[in-house]
């Protein structure tokens, strides 16, 4: 049985109590305990969640995603030294490819951002993404919500690269950012049109010295791209922009148009609506992650599932009749 936030587990009040203060030792606990898998931990910090809930959304959430290469880690540590500099507090939640063998974040997100590391108000978080569909840690949201309630008032999440797993992203901020390389023509079509139907800002990098010619064709292309394609919102067309993250150029105006990017979705609360729809999608994932966790951990099921997925796999029986055998099971029907 979850306890409730008047009953929380000793600590647990002292840990909300601390993020309020903006103690990043507090913050850094409090995120391990999130993506913990242990049962008691789990029921620790649903108590944690529901204690800090009321001081969470007081944030700009960016997502940002691109493909590998293409400067994330250079873009993120150059905007976040732009906004802390514009007297932001900025959390960076970087997701990992994760170690086959020790599930562990193979990447070292701090080592690439070693002046954000060192600046007081940034934080940054490496996860491993532990195979989660998505590209974005199982937890990511929970991370964002502690950071929110720790004074952190700009979260930008970096997803592990471009593919259509990558939306989940999109499912838990409020601009969604794309970048991309000074590429045009047969890259543009390699590019998902999942992904450039989410996305609400496209950023071209790297357009600086002999390659600003080439990002100019390509900017140009996806524009007439995002032109042939149906709108998100009824107050705002996807803009495409270029900048030089290494020259430090264009990153001033890529702010600008977040900021009229929130403002066009705040008529009509639509940017409030948003994340209502978002809270109640992340409430359904967080129902069929628990229940298949359940169901596989189920003693009867965890006996007979390798010999049933055998027979499916021999054509010994259909697909449709053993799951209905084994949800059977489950329902001790």
């Amino acid at each position: 049985m979850t306890e409730t936030p008047n009953r929380m587990p000793k600590g647990i009040d002292e840990i909300a109590e601390r993020l309020r203060k903006g103690d990043r030792r507090a913050l850094a606990r409090a995120i391990t305990l999130v993506e913990s898998q242990r049962a008691d931990h789990r029921a620790q910090a649903q108590s944690l969640l529901n204690a800090i809930l009321p001081d969470t959304g007081n944030s700009v959430r960016v997502g940002i995603s691109g493909t590998p290469g293409v400067g994330k880690s250079t873009f993120i540590e150059v905007f976040g030294k732009l906004l802390t500099g514009h007297g932001h507090k900025v959390a960076v939640l970087t997701v990992d490819p994760s170690s086959k063998r020790t599930g562990g974040s193979i990447l070292g997100d701090k080592t690439r951002m070693e002046e954000l590391v060192r600046d007081e108000n940034a934080f940054i978080r490496p996860s491993p993404s532990g195979g989660s569909l998505g590209g974005v840690a199982r937890r990511t949201r929970e991370a964002m919500l502690l950071c929110e309630v720790a004074g952190f008032d700009v979260i930008l999440i970096e997803t592990v690269g471009v593919g259509q797993s990558e939306t989940t992203v999109a499912e838990m901020v409020d601009v969604f950012m794309l970048l991309l390389a000074p590429a045009g023509g047969d890259e543009l079509q390699g590019i998902k049109r999942g992904i450039m139907e989410l996305a609400d800002i496209i950023v071209i990098n790297k357009a600086d010295g002999e390659l600003k010619a080439t990002a100019s064709r390509a900017a140009a292309e996806y524009k007439g791209a995002v032109g042939l394609m149906r709108p998100k919102s009824k107050h705002w067309i996807p803009e495409v922009l270029m900048i030089s993250a290494l020259k430090r150029q264009g990153i001033d105006e890529l702010w600008a148009a977040i900021g009229r990017y929130r403002e066009a979705r705040s008529v009509d609360g639509e940017l409030q609506q948003q994340r209502s729809e978002q809270a109640v999608a992340w409430m359904w994932t967080e129902l069929g992650d628990s229940l298949m966790s359940r169901f596989r951990q189920h003693p009867k099921i965890a006996a007979w599932l390798p010999a049933l997925e055998t027979d499916v796999k021999n054509g010994k029986i259909d697909p449709t009749v053993a799951a209905e055998q084994l949800l059977k099971t489950f329902l001790g029907k």
